[in-house]
Parts: C-alpha cells; sequence; structure tokens
C-alpha cells in the first residue's frame, strides 16, 4: 500500500498496544454487564419474595424481600451520592483518514448529520495497522463542499475503542498541511470496525429477562403454596369442587338439631388464607344460623353442628371466630409439639363459657403422627393459653 506524505502503518492487526486496550475495553464492557444482569436477578427475585410473602403471609419471606430491595436503593443512593476524584478524559489520538464515501442524511437545519465511510491511518508509533470505520457526525453546511470522496481528513480516534472516530473540522496548522500532502490508500473492506457492544434494545432484553428469572426462581421455591392459593382466590367456575351433606331433625315443638359439612377436592386446603371464613359462611347460609354448638375443621372439611334448644352461653358465632390466625396455630401445634411427622390435624371450636375468664369459645387443635397425639388450647384471640405435647416414652 504506498503513500506519500503520510500513510497507513504495515502492521498485525493481533499485535501493538491497540489490540491490549481494546482487549481491556471489551473486558471492562463485559463486567459492566454481568454486573448488570446479577443485579437484575436480585431485583427481580427482591419483588417477587415480596409479592409471595403478601400473598402466603410469610413474614420472613417478605420481610427479607423488603430487605433486599431496601439495600439496593441504599447503594444506589451511596453510589449516586458520592463524590469521586473527576474521571480522567478518554484517550484520544490523531491520525489523518481517507473519505471514501459520504452522504447527508438530513438537511432541515445548519448543522447536517453527514454518515462518513473512512481509511484511518494512525501514526506509525501508535502501532496500530490502518482500518476503516463508519461513522455519522454533524457538519455545518457551509463546510460541506470541503469534504469530498478521495479528499484526506484530521480526525481523532480512541485507542481502546477504534470504531470512536471523529472528524477534527478546525485542525491545528501542522496537521492541515499534512492533511493536504498527504495521499492515503484506502484500507480493505475487511478491516472495517464497529461496535461489539450490545446495543440499546438487547441490553433491556437482557435486563428484562434477569428480572424475570429471579422473580420466576422466588415463585418455583414457594410453587406447592402458590399455586393453592390461586386456586382459591381464582373464579368459582375454576375452584374445586365441594361436596356437601346437611341433616337435620326436628322435634314437634321448639327444639331443632342440624349438622352441616363440606368437603373441598382437589389440591387446595382449608388453611389456604381466607379459605375458612369463606366455607363456614357457606355452611351457615345452609343452616340458616350462624349459632353454633361446635365447629371442626380440617385438612378439606369443616362440619358444623347446632342445636336450637341450647341457650345463647352454650353456642357460639362462628363469623365471630379468627379464622386468618388458625393456620398460624396449626403451624405451631406442627412444630413445636414433639410430632416429628405430622400425619393430619384437626381444629375443635367448641363454647366454653367458663374458661379463661368468661372469655370462650374454646379452640383446640390436635396433631396426630407417628410419636403420637398432641394437643394445643387458645382462646376467642387464638392467644395459646395450654400444650400438651406428645407424651415422652420412659
Amino acid at each position: 500500500m504506498g503513500t506519500t506524505g503520510r500513510g497507513p502503518v504495515a502492521q498485525d492487526p493481533a499485535g501493538g498496544n491497540g489490540r491490549t486496550e481494546q482487549e481491556s475495553s471489551a473486558f471492562r464492557r463485559t463486567l459492566a454487564g454481568l454486573r448488570l444482569t446479577f443485579t437484575s436477578v436480585v431485583t427481580g427475585a427482591a419483588a417477587s419474595a415480596v409479592v409471595v410473602g403478601v400473598i402466603l403471609g410469610r413474614a420472613p419471606v417478605f420481610l427479607t424481600g423488603g430487605g433486599v430491595l431496601l439495600l439496593l436503593v441504599l447503594i444506589g443512593f451511596v453510589a449516586g451520592r458520592r463524590s469521586p476524584g473527576p474521571d480522567a478524559p478518554p484517550v484520544t489520538r490523531t491520525a489523518l483518514a481517507r473519505i471514501e464515501d459520504l452522504r447527508a442524511t438530513n438537511g432541515e437545519s445548519a448543522d447536517v448529520p453527514v454518515e462518513f465511510r473512512l481509511t484511518v491511518a494512525p501514526e506509525p508509533a501508535d502501532g496500530r495497522p490502518a482500518y476503516r470505520v463508519v461513522i455519522d457526525q454533524h457538519i455545518n453546511l457551509v463546510d460541506i463542499p470541503a469534504y469530498r470522496p478521495g479528499g484526506t481528513a484530521v480526525v481523532e480516534y480512541r485507542p481502546d475503542e477504534p470504531w470512536e472516530v471523529r472528524i477534527v473540522t478546525r485542525p491545528t496548522p501542522e496537521w492541515s498541511r499534512r492533511a493536504e500532502a498527504a495521499e492515503i490508500d484506502s484500507a480493505p473492506a475487511s478491516t472495517l470496525v464497529e461496535n461489539p457492544g450490545l446495543g440499546e434494545g438487547s441490553w433491556c432484553v437482557l435486563v428484562l429477562f434477569a428480572f424475570l428469572a429471579g422473580a420466576a426462581l422466588v415463585v418455583l421455591l414457594f410453587r406447592g403454596e402458590l399455586f393453592a392459593s390461586d386456586d382459591a382466590a381464582g373464579p368459582a367456575s375454576e375452584r374445586p369442587a365441594v361436596t356437601s351433606s346437611a341433616s337435620a331433625s326436628v322435634s314437634a315443638s321448639v327444639s331443632r338439631t342440624f349438622t352441616t359439612s363440606t368437603t373441598v377436592s382437589g389440591p387446595s386446603s382449608l388453611l389456604v388464607l381466607g379459605r375458612m371464613r369463606e366455607t363456614v359462611t357457606e355452611l351457615a347460609e345452609r343452616a340458616g344460623t350462624s349459632d353454633v354448638t361446635a365447629l371442626t375443621v380440617q385438612e378439606r372439611r369443616m362440619e358444623i353442628r347446632g342445636d336450637s334448644a341450647r341457650p345463647p352461653a352454650e353456642t357460639l358465632h362462628v363469623q365471630m371466630l379468627p379464622y386468618e390466625l388458625f393456620p398460624a396455630l396449626v403451624r405451631e401445634a406442627r412444630t413445636t409439639l414433639g410430632v416429628r411427622t405430622p400425619e393430619s390435624w384437626r381444629i375443635d371450636v367448641a363454647p366454653d363459657p367458663g374458661a379463661w375468664q368468661g372469655v370462650g369459645p374454646r379452640v383446640r387443635v390436635t396433631v396426630t403422627g407417628e410419636e403420637g397425639t398432641a394437643h394445643l388450647d387458645a382462646d376467642a384471640t387464638a392467644r395459646i393459653v395450654e400444650r400438651r405435647p406428645v407424651a415422652k416414652a420412659g
């Protein structure tokens, strides 16, 4: 490749400081992309944990997710407020370039955006061979005639990112003389350099995918409980089938006794938040009264019993019970009473006007497993008043 005055330097494209600087820049971009991806995954998982904690009523899950989100916000705030020393400006080099072609893309203002195809010929001391690049730059309409295909222009480029090239519209007298005297041969089309980084659209897709992946991970960890919650919260046509049975006997004059029960089939459980209150409301509507003498709740079965001959002190109003606290009582009984492998549980609620200073009814949770049977008693506010763990053999 011949030149006069100033031309491209023929060197091994794989060697020289330019390649090292370019690799360093690529490493920094990769590291920044990994940090962004990791932050997106953690943010998605934390946000999902907050939602899952609210749906399932799991305070530890909610607090963990909220704490991570708060930590990320604080890190971002501190990083934005700290005042490091001024960043060093990017290193640029001045060189000559052959204008292979140019095309104005718009002509509605004094500064016209022009697309240039250049052959950049770095200085021999830069250790970089000539290469091609395509750039877009605004050029004043008056100066456009100074740039023509085959002409020479003074440019600045970044050794670490050679695709970052800018035409110097007002070069120094020395560089102007060199540009007038130099004749630069075109570099091969195979030397065209482009920005290897991801575009803005690709970054957005990567961030979104990482966020969704983090959220999906938390959902998978709690999929069993969440699917049960979804069944309970879904439309009536999609809920598990409910079979009911009722029996009643009426005496000749004033007494009426009844037993109304319902069995829930499918994967859902009565421990799902809101399911107990919904089910007992349906049973009370079938029975025609909310005043009953006993209530029994199992994993997928609920039963109420009543007797109209009983005085009000010997009945309980099923709508006044704290059903939202019953799942916590069941968890407490299954984990603290010595039943390591609980197989079944049952809640029995009955009037007890004389117990615990007149605060009734009585709530008893019974847990059964291989180790035996254990009981936990609570009052009408779900406050535990007595524990009866499994008796130790001995």
